[in-house]
């Protein structure tokens, strides 16, 4: 397989993995969680990122992708991973990409994917119940593992850089 379909292997499951720290241990009531009008909630959230993977998916396999929203969170974010787990099969069977680049997948739904996992973080803090500090670059984060299960933090972060009451830096 090429290095390019590995990467974006390993980033689908970046994805899974930083999802799964916002939405684990949330307290009831996180996934209905308004910010503002207008913003989604988590539930939402999962929903259109499920959307946008899936948008992703066809153009490995072709057609469309219009999804509608489940009733119970517990099922959309099983869905969530549902699809992940099979856009990471497409790209490990080398599925062609169809009208589309693997550095395009990355730029496009990729990412936007990636950024709505940030939103989720940034929910839980203003819902009143923040994730902790987590350094990124060591967190056991398995290619092959797009499921929910994800596992726990290598190395929570009490004293990350920008935290509250932390000294400040220099340049």
């Amino acid at each position: 397989m090429d290095k390019k379909r590995l990467m974006l292997q390993h980033f689908l499951a970046a994805i899974a993995y930083r999802t799964q720290k916002a939405l684990r241990e949330a307290p009831p009531g996180f996934a209905e969680f308004r910010a503002a009008p207008g913003v989604r909630t988590p539930h939402e959230l999962i929903f259109h990122i499920t959307g946008v993977l899936g948008y992703a998916r066809t153009f490995l396999t072709g057609g469309t992708w219009r999804p509608i929203i489940e009733e119970d969170f517990p099922a959309e974010v099983n869905r969530f991973h549902s699809i992940l787990t099979k856009l990471r099969e497409l790209l490990e069977s080398n599925t062609p990409f169809e009208n589309l680049t693997p550095e395009r997948m990355l730029q496009g739904p990729l990412s936007d994917a990636m950024s709505h996992a940030g939103q989720l973080a940034m929910l839980r803090r203003f819902f009143g119940s923040p994730i902790r500090p987590e350094n990124f670059i060591m967190a056991d984060i398995n290619a092959e593992n797009t499921g929910e299960n994800q596992p726990e933090p290598i190395s929570p972060d009490d004293e990350w850089l920008d935290a509250e009451g932390a000294p400040q830096g220099r340049q």
